[in-house]
């Protein structure tokens, strides 16, 4: 594995000058601003852009790994459920490295092309069913998610959060065929997609669809569904100046009267009233959007 980047003054690795700090208002990153030395450029940057309570929050995560990464690719900040499916015993020893100096090749391959695609487009990551190691090596299902981060406009960094589903078994079947049927929703956001088409995905009856659906995403299909197209809705007002009309097609509303009415439903806002607090934001999401996620969908 490569070791840290050496850019600190006096030949410091960054990992040790990004030294976590116990009990601190940066719990799992170095000093800095508000009592901390100065990390890196880009992972000041990040930090500006979060806060300390939400790293807190993260902090104590126990079943959930978090990470937040700046955009070299290097990690800021984890907890620690994150660093026990490495081999490092510490956050010190994790902050200032990257995937690749952590994971095995295939593993740190497939997280950096995740990032790429999150950094570069400014679009979240869902519900990425993976399998991924647990303390001692065996591997067991996870549901990641990650989130581009910003500052203003400009997309700094990431978080990013992968739940273990807790099963033992990697070959679970009714966990693996739901990455199908997560790839075929995705790929037609812009057109219906019925039960019985993800069903057919998943290999399964549509009744076996539904248990299996609200075991890992505590949704139905059919609010599964809703949740991506509105997810994406909301991707495409914060991040283009497409007309509500274009996003409401590109996202398989019959017109932008139907996502305007389904979108302020879920999220209290109208699709317009939604970019505009976006903008005035700085770009992004308006703090509470909620999502679709609690409601109902017959």
């Amino acid at each position: 594995m490569r070791p840290p980047d050496d850019d600190a003054p006096g030949g410091e690795p960054v990992a040790q000058r990004a030294a976590g700090v116990a009990g601190g208002a940066w719990p799992g990153v170095g000093a800095g601003a508000g009592g901390r030395p100065a990390l890196w450029p880009e992972a000041e940057r990040l930090l500006a852009a979060l806060t300390p309570e939400l790293v807190r929050l993260m902090e104590g995560l126990t079943g959930t790994m978090f990470c937040a990464k700046d955009t070299t690719g290097r990690y800021v900040a984890v907890n620690q459920a994150f660093v026990d499916r490495t081999n490092e015993t510490s956050r010190r020893a994790v902050v200032g490295r990257r995937a690749e100096d952590l994971f095995v090749d295939h593993l740190a391959a497939h997280y950096a092309a995740q990032d790429e695609e999150v950094l570069r487009t400014g679009q979240a990551l869902r519900d990425e069913l993976e399998l991924i190691l647990r303390p001692g090596g065996s591997p067991g299902w996870y549901l990641t998610s990650k989130e581009p981060v910003r500052a203003g406009d400009v997309v700094v960094g990431l978080v990013s959060v992968s739940e273990d589903l807790r099963t033992s078994d990697p070959a679970d079947v009714a966990l693996s065929s739901l990455s199908r049927v997560v790839a075929l929703v995705h790929e037609r956001l812009g057109e219906p997609v019925t039960v019985a088409e993800m069903a057919a995905a998943a290999g399964c009856s549509p009744a076996a669809l539904d248990r299996r659906m609200r075991k890992v995403f505590s949704l139905s299909p059919r609010r599964y569904v809703l949740r991506a197209r509105v997810d994406r809705a909301a991707t495409l007002l914060t991040t283009t100046d497409a007309p509500i009309a274009a996003v409401a097609t590109a996202t398989g509303f019959y017109d932008q009267a139907v996502l305007t009415r389904t979108f302020g439903r879920l999220t209290g806002q109208t699709p317009a009233q939604f970019r505009r607090a976006s903008r005035e934001a700085g770009g992004r999401p308006p703090a509470g959007h909620p999502g679709p996620a609690g409601e109902p969908v017959q």
